[in-house]
Formats: structure tokens, sequence, C-alpha cells
């Protein structure tokens, strides 16, 4: 992405302006979800096993989407966070199932972040060639959004590291052929906070498949006291939070690019509706409640742009305040995406959350983005306490 900026009036005008790569990538995946984006395809994904289609996966791989997020020194595209925010929210506009955050942007990302060079040579090509799932393993059941507030452990074992404990929601964990997993090397002590690479069937690694609100698929998890081989550790030992908090203010732009094209599709479909749908003779977009509902909807959603474009070109530019402005984007995610697909649901009447009608799916799906990795109240607490630092 190109700022330019220019003088006019009495103050500042700026002109954000897409490369031509930009441009070019964002009509790719517009193509495509023109020819695979819709409610249909995504309630027949919502009854298959993987949740997902494996074929399109192949298909995002040979596009290059897959190794858009990795350096050109790892053999990706060296794409940006803006170039990741103009593929999620054309992806966000077609409800797509695979897992590109999941694997690539998450896991990709915490490989490509704290792994070591044996590390991203053995698995990043696996997963820009779309050949191997992988999930987050971060989440238990007492600990909230706390990532340190965990009781799995890594002990010493037979040849490396011993993992046991119990995480909850993990997020493709169904289908992953390999996790990344958080435990404490000491028992109590948050700074110990440890990565690790495990195998999805490695002995004593137990799943209960769960489907969540949206219809994605994941896994609880345990881990009884499964035996991890050397070198199965990730990242600098008291570096490690540092290092997910970095990776996750990544994929909050993906998200928040992914909840805008949602909001996208949700306005232009209430407006649509308003327009054709008759109530007392006329078009109901001719009332002016309505309007002024719509017009809310409108400047939620501008909000929304304003806040992703300002913490994805912090991320790029590595600025000191682009943790902050990732939290303030994940509190307006939560809270634009609530009013936008609430408003899209009410005016829609009764047929808003039939499942024939993309709405009710949008609602979930932004439901579960606004939740994911940290509440709209965690994160509103993350962005007081970096601006106060």
């Amino acid at each position: 992405m190109i700022p330019r900026h220019r003088a006019g009036g009495t103050g500042l005008l700026v002109d954000f302006s897409l490369s031509e790569e930009q441009v070019l990538l964002r009509e790719s995946v517009a193509k495509y979800i023109a020819e695979n984006g819709s409610v249909g395809r995504h309630r027949s994904l919502l009854s298959c096993e993987p949740g997902f289609d494996r074929a399109a996966w192949k298909l995002f791989a040979e596009l290059g989407w897959l190794a858009l997020p990795f350096s050109e020194d790892d053999g990706g595209l060296g794409g940006k966070a803006t170039d990741l925010m103009i593929i999620c929210e054309a992806l966000g506009r077609g409800l797509v199932r695979e897992p590109f955050l999941h694997t690539a942007i998450c896991c990709g990302g915490l490989i490509a972040a704290a792994g070591d060079a044996a590390q991203r040579a053995l698995y990043l090509p696996a997963i820009m060639g779309g050949n191997a799932p992988w999930a987050f393993a971060f989440a238990e059941g007492a600990s909230g959004y706390d990532l340190t507030a965990i009781g799995s452990t890594a002990s010493p074992g037979k040849g490396g590291v011993q993992i046991s404990g119990d995480k909850i929601a993990v997020l493709n964990g169904h289908v992953a052929q390999h996790l990344i997993v958080t435990a404490l090397t000491d028992p109590g002590d948050p700074q110990s906070l440890g990565l690790f690479l495990v195998d999805g069937n490695a002995p004593g690694v137990r799943r209960e498949h769960f489907t969540a609100l949206d219809g994605s698929h994941g896994a609880n998890i345990r881990f009884d006291q499964v035996e991890l081989p050397a070198g199965s550790s990730l990242g600098r030992p008291g570096a490690v939070l540092a290092t997910v908090y970095r990776v996750l203010d990544r994929v909050i732009v993906a998200m928040g690019a992914e909840a805008l094209g949602a909001m996208q599709v949700l306005l232009d479909a209430t407006v649509d509706y308003a327009k054709t749908r008759e109530q007392f003779g006329q078009p109901r977009g001719k009332f002016q409640a309505l309007q002024h509902r719509m017009a809310e909807m409108y400047l939620k959603q501008e909000e929304m742009r304003s806040l992703l474009l300002n913490a994805a070109i912090q991320l790029d530019d590595e600025s000191e305040g682009a943790a902050a402005a990732c939290a303030a984007l994940k509190v307006k995610l939560a809270e634009a995406g609530r009013l936008i697909s609430h408003e899209a649901v009410q005016l829609h009447g009764g047929i808003g959350m039939t499942d024939e009608l993309i709405v009710g799916h949008l609602l979930k799906r932004l439901l579960l983005l606004s939740k994911l990795y940290g509440d709209e109240d965690y994160y509103l607490q993350r962005y007081m306490e970096l601006q106060a630092a």
C-alpha cells in the first residue's frame, strides 16, 4: 500500500492507493469469491468432516496465497500486513471456510517469528504448499484470555520434552497434522511460557471434536505425557509471550479485514432488501427511521475501515504504536460487528436468521471473531495498558 499525502483546504488529505501488485491480488481473490463464495457452499461445508474444501486449499497454494505471509528468505512472497488485509477482506465477503487464518497466518507466523532456520525450512514449505493443516492450542478452561494462566506443563522427557495438559476450543484442531502448544516449563511461573511443536497423531494426543457457533470445526485436546523429540520448542526462553503477541497483532489485522468484508456484505444486503421490500405500499428504504439505522451501519463500517488501515500500516512501518493500534482494532471489530450484524438481522425481519440467507451466518462469524484470542473488554484493557506504557 502506497500512502500519498496531498495538501488541500485547511488540512491534509491522505490517499491510500494500492500498488499494482496489490490490485492484481485483490482482483485474483475477488474472482475466486465471485465464483465460489456463496451461502450454499458455506452450508454444504458445515456438515463435512474437515469443515473446508481440501481441493480449494490446494488451489490457494497454487495461487500463491499461502506463501503471501512469509518472507522471501523462507521461500514466501514477502507479503506485508496491508497485503494480508486485502486478501482477508475478500475472503470475508465470501464467508470462506478454508483455514487461512489458523494455518498460514497464526501458526505459520509463529514458526516464522520464533522458529530457527531448521524449523522454518522443515515446516514452512509444507504450509505454503497446502500440504499440512495446523492449529494453535493455547486456551484452557480456567485461563480466560490470559495466555500465561495455564496448567499445561513441559517437563524433561525421554528424548526431549514431555507435554501434559488440556486445551479447549482449538479451531482446526480436529484435522491438524501439527499443533503449536503453549505450556509452562516451570509451573506457576508465567515467564516460563514456552511454545512446542507437537505431532497431531503422536501417542498421548486425544481429541474431542466440536463445532463452534459459526460452524467452524475444532477439537478439545488432551496431552497425556506426550513425548516430543529434541528441537520441538519454538523461541527463546523468556521471549515467547512477546513473540506470541507480535504474531497475534498480525492475526488481528487479518481478522479485522475478514470482519470488514463481512460487514460490507451485511450492509449491502440490508440496503438492497430495504429497496425491494414494501411496507404500507412503498419500499421500506423510504422510511427515515430505517435510513438513519442504515446510515449508522455505514458509519460503523467506515470507522472499522479506518482503524484497520491504521493498524496494518503501523505494523508494516514497525511503529511503536502498532500493538495499541491492533488492540483498538480488535475492540472496534467487536463493537461494529455487533451493531452491524444485529441491525442487519432486525431490518431483514423474520428471514434474517434463516439458514438460507447469508445474514445470520455472517452474524455468527462476526461473533466468533470478536471473541477469538480476546474479547472486547480484554483488548480495551490491553489498549489502555499499552497507551499508559
